[in-house]
């Protein structure tokens, strides 16, 4: 027989209270208990929680419960579970606010060290790289690629032009440990007549500060970044491919009222309207004969949070163009229904390790029933985890940004650009000397 959860009707239900604040459309009342959140979270079970145990502990007080559960740094707040809800209840949003109910140096280190490190220089960069090395990179860089990649003596990289159309940000994953996975953006930029500058102040794309529920830190790297745009007269802040950075600025310059005149847009929509237009001339034939299957991830931050099913189309449109129609296979739901792959929300510097794969194990499953051989995903945080559970769970599969993919059926992807691809791809298309 269950035990009876005894409720006293005279104690403050506080955390109900901060949600009711925080969220006033937030009805608790309306929940149904159908359970459609938690049949479809990859989170259901970890910690011995559910959405819907969530909040319906939410609803009955149980505050003492809910204070400094592990598992609201389990969910990824995804989204899915309002996605499906008949309610359309923000779960997401209140384990936001449980994530507060934890004192800041109690939150997980790696997401509070990342948050932290990001606000000790201009550059808004979670790995603390100032400004100057990310210039000296960057310049680095690009100057040996004209020395050494015929054709491209004209290539540019700059940073801080004024009046420039395009701001562009950049994970500091690239300038920090793989500076060569930059140069295929670059490349693409160049061939698609952008003009476009980063900027030595706010150019990290990425921002735990978000994931650790520290508003006023979200707030102040959110608005260091879009003023940086700003100040150089940019038209449109150009995410890179991540999904959280991309999700961060979008959502932070609502959420927190920042006044910008610039268009937030993400670079997949970008890359679809420049082939398009026949800017960006990209050509499958290079697998008509291999037959390398593709699939793609629909980062959850850039797809059912914030942009939507068209940009899950242009996603898919751009790999279809660059790989064939034909060597396209799909995961089972997608786009805005699909499953969060567990690297977004913090998990991935959480310290969570275990339970961070027991999420991903439904991600991993999806992959393995496409058959594909590559996994595109433009967001840092899917690729790292789905990369991590093609070694953990023993997949065969490979994970690239898209802009891999893009210069390799262009045709300009070079030796050292190659990182994440398997042996069958890293001689194929190579440019010409």
């Amino acid at each position: 027989m269950a035990e009876r959860v005894k409720i006293e009707k005279e104690k403050k239900i506080k955390f109900l209270d901060k949600v009711r604040d925080m969220m006033p459309e937030a009805n608790l009342n309306l929940c149904l208990t159908c359970g459609a959140c938690a049949s479809g979270c990859p989170a259901t079970g970890l910690e011995g929680m559910d959405p819907r145990k969530f909040l319906r502990m939410a609803v009955l007080g149980m505050d003492d419960e809910i204070t400094e559960h592990p598992w609201v740094w389990m969910c990824s707040m995804c989204f899915r579970c309002t996605y499906v809800c008949p309610m359309k209840i923000n779960i997401a949003g209140m384990i936001y606010e449980a994530r507060k109910l934890w004192p800041r140096e109690k939150r997980p280190k790696g997401i509070l060290g990342s948050c932290d490190m990001a606000l000790r220089n201009q550059s808004c960069s979670a790995m603390g790289t100032p400004e100057e090395d990310f210039r000296f990179v960057v310049q680095d860089v690009v100057e040996e690629v004209r020395n050494n990649q015929p054709g491209w003596e004209e290539l540019q990289a700059p940073i801080d032009k004024k009046g420039s159309h395009f701001f562009i940000s950049q994970n500091s994953r690239e300038p920090v440990t793989e500076p060569d996975e930059m140069v295929p953006l670059w490349k693409i930029l160049h061939l698609a007549g952008a003009d476009w500058t980063y900027s030595c102040t706010g150019w990290g794309g990425e921002n735990y500060c978000m994931f650790l529920a520290d508003d006023e830190n979200w707030k102040k790297v959110t608005g260091t970044t879009l003023q940086s745009a700003t100040d150089l007269g940019c038209k449109v802040y150009l995410n890179t491919e991540c999904g959280h950075s991309t999700y961060s600025v979008w959502m932070g310059q609502k959420r927190h009222k920042i006044e910008t005149d610039l268009e937030i847009a993400p670079m997949v929509m970008y890359y679809a309207k420049w082939i398009r237009e026949g800017k960006l001339k990209v050509n499958p034939d290079w697998n008509k004969d291999l037959k390398i299957k593709f699939t793609v991830q629909d980062p959850c931050n850039q797809v059912r949070k914030s942009y939507g099913d068209p940009l899950a189309d242009d996603l898919r449109f751009v790999v279809k163009a660059c790989a064939g129609e034909e060597n396209f296979t799909d995961m089972f739901p997608n786009k805005s229904n699909n499953y969060c792959c567990g690297g977004g929300g913090g998990f991935l510097q959480s310290g969570y390790t275990e339970a961070r794969r027991a999420y991903g194990k439904l991600k991993f499953d999806q992959v393995i029933a496409t058959g594909a051989n590559y996994v595109v995903t433009p967001c840092h945080n899917c690729h790292a985890q789905i990369h991590d559970l093609a070694g953990h769970y023993g997949g065969n599969y490979h994970v690239i940004h898209l802009w891999t993919l893009i210069c390799l059926s262009l045709g300009i992807l070079a030796e050292n650009e190659r990182e994440y691809l398997g042996d069958d791809l890293k001689e194929v298309n190579l440019p010409k000397e």
